[in-house]
């Protein structure tokens, strides 16, 4: 499951108050049009999305196998983290009501910190969109909710996330091991930004 970054950050309690309020109450505007907070009307759609082994594959934590049922637990339980200001699942849909992407939010606030997974339809990757929608997620994770550190793990094989995060200028700090929902290891290329560091790469001039 979801780790919290290597570097350890202390958040002070108005800071992580804060940022729990802005994980339970988002404002999702921010991430673009099409995207809503998923809920259990969702499941049936992402169960689908996630069939395409060209999206899940590379995503270890993921509630295999890819029923409405395990999809509606899934949903369920990101929801009980929301309640508690730690995670949140959002949807991307497009002008005809196809699913094409999912973004989850894991944070952790009294560290400042955040993880963000997720996957897009594979007849849109490859186009650019990946990285455009990664850079305007984690620009939403420093700025709207207000975490000051963001880790990223990525499989060992997966290569396009890799480009992806490195193109957006994570920088590169070895390898993790991520546990899977059945309790089995997976070794991971990981990657860390600061708030600081991002806002320096956005806005070189400033």
């Amino acid at each position: 499951m979801s780790a919290p970054p290597k570097t350890v950050l202390e958040a002070a309690p108005e800071e992580a108050e804060a940022i729990r309020q802005a994980v339970r109450h988002p404002d999702i505007a921010g991430l673009g049009p099409g995207r809503r907070v998923a809920s259990l009307a969702d499941a049936e759609a992402v169960a689908e999305f996630f069939s395409d082994p060209a999206v899940s594959d590379p995503i270890y934590d993921l509630p295999r196998p890819f029923t409405p049922a395990n999809v509606s637990d899934w949903i369920e339980a990101i929801a009980v983290q929301q309640a508690r200001g730690e995670a949140l699942l959002v949807l991307t849909y497009d002008a005809g009501g196809q699913l094409i992407s999912y973004s989850k939010f894991s944070i952790w606030p009294d560290r400042s910190s955040g993880e963000l997974g997720g996957a897009m339809r594979a007849s849109r990757q490859n186009s650019g969109q990946g990285r455009g929608g990664m850079a305007g997620s984690l620009n939403w994770m420093f700025e709207s909710l207000g975490v000051r550190l963001i880790g990223l793990p990525a499989a060992l094989d997966n290569v396009r996330s890799a480009a992806i995060i490195e193109g957006v200028g994570f920088a590169p700090m070895g390898e993790r091991d991520g546990v899977r929902p059945d309790g089995t290891v997976r070794r991971s290329r990981y990657w860390e930004m600061t708030r600081e560091a991002w806002r320096a790469r956005r806005d070189p001039g400033g």
